[in-house]
Order: structure tokens, then C-alpha cells, then sequence
């Protein structure tokens, strides 16, 4: 077999530092954009702020009837005022509306006297007295003397005359300053925020090296298991065959001679009667080693029965070849399935091999609970064997108690095994129950 190639762990770590680095450039602009635009709207917000206190301290106060009326020496004297309170720092014009679109006052004094329509968030902010903000448009004809300043804000705020007249006051600061403030802002704020990015993502480095050497450990573990799960199918699938092909398959074969033999040769009654008491003894053993095989790939009482008749099964076909059993399974009742079928086949493959290599003759098998496992005891007082052999026999590829221990390990169990050279064998497996 010959799995998927998987990635490496330094190609795991890369693409998560890859996909880090791309989630932080990603937050780092989010960061920016969020930044700029909220110092953007505190200083809009605040040039409102200022327009409105500068409405109510400096120019509701001064506008009389004769400003109103656009007396020169009345709006010579408010012009001052303006000049030297109100127009300062980013603020650079300043103009006064009545309700119908007069120009009242402007520190641009072309402008006085001027008669333009007011737009619908103008005569809203005129009307409930409140204030409204946006950008200029410089291509208005009332915005031509302003396009020497560039890129502006507009604020408009409304205000009452002496006499209680609505009227409309409406400044210009230069957008750069908004510009700044927002910059500003994300210079306040996003070094800190990228900063504590930039440390979490170096943080995540190690823990991400260390989970994806774990997960490739995993996946390795993962291969390896399946692998033996394949070349222990392999081995099963062969000794099924060697032993139809060896057992049963030569005895049909020889049956189907004899009987071959016994009709060209025309024999007598006895003879016949010979032959066919002769064949009927081969087939019951036939049928019996079929029976015993069909027992050996999965006994049918193991998931009705339970585990303890399944054992007798296997005792029972020890016993048939001569081997003493002493069989203790009465701790074996009630364990759940996963667990009876993992003993079972644990306990088919060590009673295989007893019969196989170690020319013993009495086993002991015992099932018993310990805490939340359950562990199954096989002891024979066969030949045994050295401790290298195991490993020699799995290398040869006769592995099949390897790949049990495989299975009870991945089950959260484990396989034990004690042997010396004419001491005989004792194999320990132990199933959690939970």
C-alpha cells in the first residue's frame, strides 16, 4: 500500500504562517480604515461643535436689525468681529443666509447681497435650527470664491437674528484638517492594536509547530496501523487458503478418487458398502474443518452468545487435537461487543499458534476483569521461545500477534507477552471497557 503523500510538518507550519500573516495584513488595513474613518468623523463632529458654540457666543449676539438689513457700517463692524474671533486655524470662510437664499454676510464681501437657492438639507437645518455637514461642492456659483482653498467642509448651523428671524450660518474649514485628525487617530491607535497582532501571531508560531508535528506523528501512526491492518488481512486471506488448499481441498480430492476407483472397478456390495462408509467418514470430517474454519473467521455465537461460549468454541476445537483446556471465561459475560471481539480475536490468534509451534499440552485460558478493563490470560506449557523470535517472525511476515497488539493499542489497550526457550508462553491482553 502506498498512501497519499501527506504535507510535511514545515509545510503545515508554513501554510499557517502564511495564512497568519495574510489574516494580520488584512486586520492591520481593516484597523486603518476603521481608524481614519472614526477621526475623520471626530473632527467633522467637532468642527460642528465649533461652528454651533461660535453661532451661539459670537454671531447671534451681533446680528441686529442693521446687519440684517446690510447696513455698511453695521456689517464693517460685524466683518471685524468675525475676523477677529471666528475666522482662525482651519476656518476660512464664513458666510450668513436668510430663509430665502440672501447672502446677509460673507468675510468675501462680493458675495453680500447674492441670492441663491438653498438645498433641502440647507432649509432643514434652517428650519429646526440644527446643523448639517458635508463637502463642498466647488462647482456651485456660490462656491466660486472657495475653490482657491481646495478641498473644503461645510457646516451649517441655524441661528436667529435680534428680531427672532431664522437665518443660516454656514462655515468652511479646510479638509485637510479633517484629513490629519483621521490620520492622527490611526496614529494613536494602530500601533498598539498591530503591535498585539504581531505578538499573538509569533505566540502561535510554537503552538502551531508543535500541533502540526503532532498531527503528522498521527497521521504516521494512522498509516502505519492501517497498513498492518492490510498486511494482517493479507496473511488471514492466505492461511485461509493454505489450510482449504492443504486440509479440506485434499481430502474432497482423495474423496472424489476413491469414489472414482470404486465406480470403474464394478465392487462388490461389501466393497461398496466399504467405500461408502469410507466417504461419509471423509466428508464429516470435511464439513467439521470447514465448520471449524468458518468458526476461526467469526464465531456465530459471539455476538449472540457472548465471548465465553465463543472461547469454548475455540477450546473445544484444542481439545479435538488432543490439547487439555482449562477454560475460566466466567467473568467473560456482559462485556460490550468491541471488547469481546477484540479478546476473541486475540485469543484465536494465540491459540493458533499454540497449536502451531509450541506442542503443548494444556492450556490454560482465562477471562477476569480488573477496574475498568478486562483482560484475557492465555498460558501454555508448550516449547516457548526466546525473545527475539517474536520480531523474527513479524519481519518474515508471520505477524500476526503483532498486528493484535496493534489492535488492542489503537483501542486504548495493551498486548504482553512471556516466553523462555522449554518454559512454555503466557500472553496478557488487556481491552478498556469504556
Amino acid at each position: 500500500m502506498s498512501p497519499e503523500r501527506s504535507p510535511s510538518t514545515a509545510g503545515l507550519l508554513a501554510r499557517f504562517t502564511i495564512a497568519g500573516v495574510v489574516v494580520l495584513a488584512a486586520l492591520a488595513g481593516l484597523i486603518a480604515y476603521l481608524a481614519r474613518e472614526a477621526g475623520t468623523a471626530q473632527a467633522t463632529q467637532s468642527a460642528v461643535q465649533t461652528t454651533s458654540v461660535t453661532a451661539r457666543g459670537v454671531v447671534e449676539p451681533r446680528l441686529d436689525a442693521a446687519v440684517v438689513n446690510r447696513d455698511p457700517a453695521a456689517l464693517t463692524a460685524f466683518d471685524a468681529a468675525i475676523r477677529r474671533y471666528v475666522l482662525q486655524g482651519s476656518l476660512v470662510r464664513v458666510k450668513v443666509w436668510s430663509a430665502d437664499g440672501t447672502i446677509l454676510y460673507s468675510d468675501a464681501s462680493a458675495l453680500i447681497g447674492e441670492r441663491y437657492p438653498l438645498s433641502a438639507e440647507e432649509a432643514e437645518a434652517l428650519r429646526v435650527q440644527g446643523s448639517v455637514s458635508e463637502v463642498s461642492d466647488l462647482t456651485r456659483p456660490e462656491n466660486r470664491l472657495e475653490t482657491s482653498f481646495g478641498k473644503l467642509l461645510e457646516v451649517y448651523v441655524g441661528i436667529r437674528a435680534a428680531d427672532g428671524r431664522p437665518l443660516l450660518l454656514e462655515a468652511y474649514y479646510r479638509y485637510d484638517a479633517v484629513t490629519q485628525a483621521g490620520q492622527a487617530a490611526w496614529a494613536r491607535f494602530a500601533p498598539p492594536s498591530l503591535g498585539a497582532l504581531v505578538v499573538l501571531e509569533v505566540v502561535q508560531v510554537p503552538f502551531a509547530w508543535s500541533l502540526a508535528r503532532r498531527v503528522r506523528r498521527s497521521q504516521r501512526e494512522r498509516e502505519r496501523l492501517l497498513q498492518h491492518a492490510v498486511d494482517a488481512s493479507d496473511a488471514e486471506r492466505r492461511r485461509i487458503a493454505r489450510d482449504l488448499h492443504d486440509g479440506i481441498v485434499q481430502d474432497l480430492s482423495g474423496l472424489t478418487f476413491g469414489l472414482d476407483a470404486a465406480r470403474l472397478g464394478e465392487p462388490d456390495e461389501a466393497r461398496r458398502a466399504e467405500v461408502i462408509a469410507d466417504a461419509a467418514g471423509r466428508l464429516r470430517t470435511s464439513v467439521g474443518a470447514l465448520r471449524s474454519l468458518l468458526v476461526d473467521i467469526y464465531p456465530p455465537n459471539l455476538a449472540e452468545e457472548g465471548l465465553g461460549p465463543a472461547l469454548a468454541e475455540l477450546a473445544g476445537g484444542l481439545e479435538r487435537m488432543g490439547v487439555a483446556v482449562d477454560l475460566d471465561a466466567d467473568d467473560a459475560d456482559g462485556l460490550p461487543p468491541a471488547a469481546s471481539a477484540l479478546l476473541f480475536r486475540t485469543a484465536q490468534e494465540v491459540l493458533r499458534n499454540v497449536v502451531a509451534h509450541s506442542a503443548a499440552r494444556a492450556v490454560l485460558v482465562r477471562v477476569t476483569r480488573a477496574g475498568s478493563g478486562a483482560i484475557l490470560v492465555i498460558d501454555d506449557d508448550g516449547r516457548g521461545f526466546d525473545g527475539d523470535r517474536l520480531t523474527e517472525q513479524a519481519r518474515d511476515g508471520h505477524f500476526g500477534l503483532r498486528a493484535v497488539g496493534d489492535l488492542l493499542a489503537e483501542a486504548g489497550g495493551r498486548l504482553s507477552v512471556r516466553a523462555a526457550p522449554g518454559r512454555g508462553t503466557r500472553v496478557e491482553a488487556e481491552v478498556p471497557l469504556s
